[in-house]
């Protein structure tokens, strides 16, 4: 049984009751109870089927492993066919969707078919048809060759949940997925409990219940921490890393990420339209400085936007070293000049640009403040602003962004060119990426990557298109992102996910 309740702020709140359950409800003793930064605003996949992923209720027919390589989801075998313009996928067998439903091909094709009809990952794949086989085998065809087609299969906005979770307007109103854990109570924006589902196909979970807690105060998440409120917090201030390590009770993990802070730049800004000007707001951070004092990892200091495990993508010579001098006499000879206060001035008016960013991620306001005081020292007069993440699209769309510190994550679709022809390709860039940055041959090499088969070709196109980005600046890298978590030693199993596609809530078990 389900019933909805619209709370009196327009949150949504969602209770199922599964008849067939013998579990007891919720408790302290008997919930793994996790923290973390983001809220969900819907309960659809297509805007926040992340938060569904990561809690193991919904699953996508590819998954990704550590390394952003392809593995068997609910599909177990996939073909490449027609020079790229089939796919087939081979369904797992004895899959039921948490209303106790055998999940079907139909339900498959159904679920993509919605999925692909909907803003998000799907945008730009070129699907002319998805069809049934038979009941072990779909096909998806396209129009032309998709390279990154796998790695949208694997995105949450491409979950397969039973076709009774949507509505007759394909808005879903329930979440009935195929996971270890099923939903037991949402509530937007903040709460979500999960129960175990008896009858998952794989490694069904040991704990009974799972409670995920949104909250943007990184210093409340490091207090539910220290005092045992959370089991597993998420996205902790490095700053307090330390102190929480010498706590009996917690381990602290480091993890890598394919996520990256940058500065995001309008090219078509007066100030910014040359490459040399971006260069020398590049010149002039001191990223070593930042990446050891903010982040507490000074060896995740970058200037290029991807990782080097993303080896084709990741030039070997680049500097990142701070260069206050080349920085000033770049503008220079635009013209610029210091007046009397120290700040650059031409034709009577200031080097003065905006930045915006938010305080989801704790670490993103002590940075843009680092990079106040740095350009301070270039003479360049910068305006920060703490808002919603959400300004940062508002103001590429109207143009009326100059800069935006974000925490960019390059793995959300797992193979990077899928991001990077959203970030680069469009005739603004994109609304994560590049701004009014105009680079035909970029766009060119993007799209021509979409069908080239060769690996040493694939290598060398993106090598060129790395190094446009380093050269030019459209977006300025400041640091690799690094997540710090804190798990208590009452639980055994916890592994991290850097593409952050699931929690391996699964995996988890109570120490005994």
């Amino acid at each position: 049984m389900q019933f909805v309740k619209a709370t009196a702020f327009g949150a949504l709140t969602l209770f199922t009751f599964a008849a067939s359950t013998l579990q007891a409800a919720p408790t302290e003793q008997n919930t793994v109870k996790i923290n973390a930064a983001f809220e969900f605003s819907s309960i659809d996949p297509s805007r926040s089927g992340y938060v569904f992923t990561r809690m193991q209720v919904i699953e996508t027919l590819l998954n990704v492993d550590t390394q952003g390589n392809l593995i068997p989801g609910l599909a177990t075998e996939w073909q490449i066919l027609e020079q790229g313009k089939r796919w087939r996928l081979s369904l797992r067998d004895g899959v039921v969707f948490h209303n106790d439903k055998p999940m079907t091909a139909a339900d498959v094709v159904a679920a993509l078919n919605l999925a692909k009809s909907k803003p998000g990952a799907w945008q730009g794949v070129p699907v002319t048809n998805i069809k049934v086989v038979d009941e072990q085998h779909i096909d998806i065809e396209l129009s032309t060759a998709y390279q990154p087609l796998g790695a949208i299969l694997a995105n949450y906005a491409s979950a397969i949940l039973a076709p009774e979770s949507f509505g007759a307007d394909g808005v879903a109103t329930q979440v009935i997925g195929t996971g270890p854990f099923r939903t037991y109570e949402i509530n937007t924006p903040h709460r979500l409990v999960v129960e175990k589902f008896p009858q998952y196909w794989g490694q069904t979970a040991q704990v009974e219940y799972v409670r995920y807690l949104t909250g943007h105060r990184a210093e409340a998440r490091v207090l539910q921490a220290r005092s045992g409120q959370a089991d597993i917090v998420f996205g902790l201030d490095p700053a307090a890393a330390p102190m929480l390590k010498r706590l009996p009770n917690l381990s602290v993990i480091r993890s890598d990420l394919p996520r990256t802070l940058v500065v995001k730049v309008n090219a078509a800004h007066p100030d910014m339209k040359t490459v040399e000007a971006r260069q020398a707001l590049s010149l002039a951070l001191n990223r070593r400085g930042i990446a050891a004092a903010v982040l507490r990892a000074p060896e995740a200091a970058t200037a290029q936007i991807l990782p080097s495990y993303m080896a084709d993508w990741h030039l070997a010579d680049t500097n990142i070293e701070q260069d206050l001098a080349q920085a000033k006499a770049l503008l220079h000879a635009q013209g610029w000049q210091e007046n009397s206060e120290g700040w650059l001035e031409k034709d009577g008016k200031l080097f003065e640009i905006d930045m915006i960013t938010y305080a989801d991620r704790p670490e993103l306001t002590t940075v843009a403040t680092a990079i106040q005081d740095q350009w301070r020292q270039l003479g360049v007069k910068l305006n920060v602003s703490i808002t919603n993440s959400s300004a940062i699209p508002a103001g590429h769309a109207d143009n009326s962004l100059d800069t935006a510190l974000m925490a960019r994550n390059y793995g959300t679709i797992a193979d990077p060119l899928g991001i990077l022809l959203k970030d680069l390709a469009g005739e603004k860039g994109g609304d994560w990426g590049a701004m009014n940055w105009d680079n035909e041959s970029v766009k060119t090499s993007l799209n021509e990557l979409l069908s080239e088969s060769d690996a040493n070709a694939y290598r060398q196109k993106a090598q060129t298109i790395a190094q446009a980005i380093y050269d030019e600046r459209p977006l300025i890298p400041v640091a690799s992102y690094v997540q710090q978590t804190a798990v208590t030693k009452k639980l055994d199993g916890f592994r991290f996910d850097p593409y952050e596609r699931s929690y391996f809530l699964n995996e988890l078990s109570w120490v005994k």
